[in-house]
């Protein structure tokens, strides 16, 4: 199979492309390197992989290349981290609705073209975010109240453009919703709208931030709000797989899934987890600092759908997913390469 994958360069994709490689799909990956700057991969000289170099808002550009995939794999967009679900609040529905829209005109076309079988929208868990149902399934993010956040909105706005595409054109399509992915060789960021997102972690990923700020010396560790915000993560790997299982499912089409570990441990009992890896003979200490403005309380969504439909179950536990990441951060630190603000 032909897959075309927006964003190629990010972190998902970083996973994403080796498991289609390794299940004999040729990939054509497209990214602008404006968010991380170039990378060197292992996957980048495999004889069927492709990368090319530009912006998935050039429409034109994105036709030609859907002309030659049987799939489009839509995961290119802005990731906000909590802290700046309000700072880029304009940024991140305007961007990546510009994004979408660039994608799905391609992707209609190619399909009328009669060579395009589907699209794959990767969403987010957090069209969710004014759910009251937990752990949440497929399905609440149509009987709850809308997002709160624009990024929320925007994440939620991405599955109507396939809805829609399919209702007026009839494009197939399958949405997937991971949530919190984990897994090592996060980068930092080279642009993101507002320079004081210039040089942090590019991805909301609490693990590695919390790691940091251990690693530092902070104690007590600062914790936004209370702490009992509840998550649910996956190894970014095991979201690799369940996203190469829906792409080859016919059972995916027109369909939407969960992608997660369907566990969740709140912000605190993970920080002091973490502590106890980096610091098993001291006290753990924290203090609560003012909660951000869009932090969602419950972030547990229902994974059952993915296991009976695709035979999707995430297995890595999540004591095997810090491991890796807090021996991949104190790596990091001591190259010289990450960093951590300390407050006392």
């Amino acid at each position: 199979m032909r897959i075309l994958i927006t964003g190629a360069a990010g972190f998902i994709c970083g996973h994403l492309i080796p498991e289609l490689l390794n299940a004999n799909h040729d990939v054509i990956g497209v990214d602008d390197l404006g968010r991380y700057g170039a990378a060197v991969h292992p996957y980048d000289s495999h004889p069927r992989y492709r990368f090319v170099h530009g912006d998935v808002r050039d429409t034109e550009l994105m036709r030609e290349l859907a002309m030659e995939a049987d799939q489009i794999v839509a995961t290119a967009g802005l990731v906000a981290r909590s802290a700046s679900l309000h700072e880029l609040a304009y940024d991140l529905l305007a961007e990546n609705e510009r994004i979408v829209a660039s994608t799905f005109d391609a992707a209609i076309d190619a399909y009328l073209d009669g060579h395009l079988e589907r699209i794959v929208v990767l969403s987010s868990t957090m069209v969710y975010e004014s759910a009251t149902m937990f752990p949440t399934p497929e399905g609440a993010q149509r009987t709850s109240p809308p997002p709160v956040s624009t990024y929320g909105f925007q994440k939620l706005a991405s599955e109507y453009f396939a809805l829609g595409a399919w209702e007026q054109y009839r494009l197939p399509y399958t949405i997937l919703r991971p949530s919190s992915p984990v897994g090592i060789g996060e980068r930092r960021l080279l642009r993101l709208p507002g320079e004081g997102a210039r040089g942090k972690l590019a991805t909301n990923h609490v693990i590695p931030d919390l790691a940091l700020k251990i690693l530092a010396g902070q104690d007590p560790v600062h914790i936004y709000g209370e702490g009992n915000q509840i998550r649910s993560f996956i190894a970014v790997r095991d979201l690799a797989h369940g996203i190469r299982l829906a792409i080859e499912s016919p059972d995916a089409v027109n369909a939407d899934f969960n992608l997660c570990r369907g566990k969740g441990i709140t912000i605190l009992a993970l920080a002091e987890k973490i502590w106890s890896k980096l610091r098993p003979n001291d006290e753990f200490h924290y203090v609560s600092d003012t909660p951000y403005p869009y932090d969602v309380p419950n972030r547990v969504p229902d994974v059952r759908k993915a296991k009976a439909i695709l035979g999707f179950e995430a297995t890595t536990p999540l004591d095997a997913m810090l491991d890796e990441v807090i021996a991949w951060v104190r790596d990091e630190v001591e190259a010289g390469v990450l960093t951590s603000e300390t407050r006392a």
